[in-house]
């Protein structure tokens, strides 16, 4: 059925909040009895070590206290597309009773506003449990490339590392083509915002467009402090304080149509850290997740470990969270026509895998060590899911790997993933 932004998202909205107001002790007792002794799957959309997975963890860590019955929180990431793959999976297959929720990115939460196809759902039919941080967006490179400002973006030829071509690792450089005129190519294919790091600081890539402050300011911040990342530009919804002589996107919007469709690309990004679930969820459970969410974030013991981590938190209820996706879904056709042209996604250029032949000279469960014929010793990362392994030309897991095997290895560089083992 076609999507009508406004009205649809509204109409969805108005639906869900009906069916909250329920009787206090009916609401309580019934949710406890649900969560009691189950088990609550918090699916984290983007691959572990970033700054999602760090927020995602950290709130389910805390959340479980909040929640009548206490359930169980089992943490686990499904990569994929910039956490569409997990959106996709979200909306049309997992539970619809409160069991599931999900970390996603803001690109995935608007990727059919943005027209992108390979969304499989309706963003204002999730059922919208709140949203850790509202975040600014950047734009950074690494200290010994060629890029040093946006000056350059503008008047060099620059290169960007991306995961997927929905996500915003991809989408901000190819709008800033669009919208600015700058010289940006993107490379695809790595191992998330992680994965991008490692070819920044190996060469391959200028920068990234997916650094949000908060993860600078906590699991980055020594790379940022010291110099070795540097901020370019900042992208958030308005310009955020703590990036003070890092200019805004938005200066260099060449019409007001142009600014607009900033807001409505760039903009998303207030959505820094949403938790969603499926749509369709009981009435009371929604009510019960969307109170444990607003709780932990008041929560004492959560704020301590988010403070440890370097976690920014400036949260938003569930409602706020609709009420934002309604806003975005109410510009003109015209602004939203621009949004999309700006991120076509035409050619796709991918990253070229390494690759060696040689013998396990070390194997651990996520790391192994190969010598090639020449004796030089390549370190890679070996992933459960993300490295395909044949052991004798049969499928195998990578437990299966051992000290002395004769191995092809594909590998991103050196120390990071090994998407493709073959060994005899």
């Amino acid at each position: 059925m076609p999507f009508s932004r406004p009205a649809f998202a509204c109409s969805a909205i108005l639906a869900a909040a009906a069916g909250l107001a329920l009787p206090q002790a009916a609401f309580a007792d019934g949710v406890a009895d649900f969560y009691k002794g189950k088990n609550v799957s918090l699916v984290i959309g983007l691959p572990p070590g970033g700054g999602y997975d760090a927020y995602a963890r950290a709130m389910g860590g805390h959340m479980s206290r909040h929640i009548p019955g206490n359930p169980t929180f089992v943490i686990r990431n499904m990569p994929g597309a910039s956490s569409l793959l997990a959106a996709n999976w979200m909306y049309n297959s997992a539970a619809r009773d409160g069991s599931v929720i999900g970390a996603f990115s803001a690109g995935a939460v608007f990727a059919p506003l943005m027209g992108n196809t390979k969304a499989q759902f309706e963003t204002a039919r999730f059922t919208w449990i709140g949203n850790a941080e509202k975040s600014t967006g950047t734009c950074a490179v690494w200290h010994n490339s060629k890029i040093r400002n946006m000056n350059d973006v503008l008047s060099k030829p620059s290169i960007f590392g991306a995961s997927g071509a929905t996500g915003v690792m991809s989408e901000f450089p190819r709008a800033m083509n669009a919208l600015v005129n700058a010289h940006a190519q993107v490379i695809h294919g790595y191992a998330g915002g992680t994965g991008v790091l490692l070819a920044m600081q190996r060469g391959e890539v200028d920068g990234s467009c997916a650094m949000a402050l908060s993860t600078l300011q906590s699991v980055r911040q020594d790379d940022w402090k010291s110099g070795r990342l540097i901020v370019i530009v900042q992208n958030g919804f308005e310009p955020d304080p703590a990036l003070k002589g890092v200019p805004h996107i938005y200066d260099y919007a060449r019409s007001e149509d142009d600014k607009k469709a900033m807001e409505l690309i760039y903009g998303r990004q207030t959505l820094g850290r949403p938790i969603g679930a499926p749509p369709a969820l009981p009435a009371d459970r929604t009510r019960a997740l969307r109170a444990a969410f607003d709780a932990t974030m008041k929560d004492p013991a959560f704020l301590a470990e988010a403070k440890k981590r370097g976690l920014n938190v400036d949260p938003m209820n569930g409602e706020a969270v609709e009420k934002l996706i309604v806003r975005f879904h109410s510009y003109s056709d015209k602004v939203v026509d621009r949004a999309r042209k700006a991120l076509d996604i035409g050619k796709v250029a991918k990253v070229k895998l390494k690759s060696t032949d040689g013998t396990i000279a070390k194997v651990s469960k996520k790391r192994m060590t190969v010598k090639d014929g020449s004796g030089k010793m390549v370190n890679v990362r070996v992933h459960a899911k993300r490295s395909k392994v044949t052991v004798g030309g049969k499928k195998a897991k990578a437990s299966a790997l051992k000290q002395g095997m004769a191995c092809t290895v594909a590998y991103f560089g050196e120390g990071d993933l090994a998407p493709k083992i073959d060994c005899k």
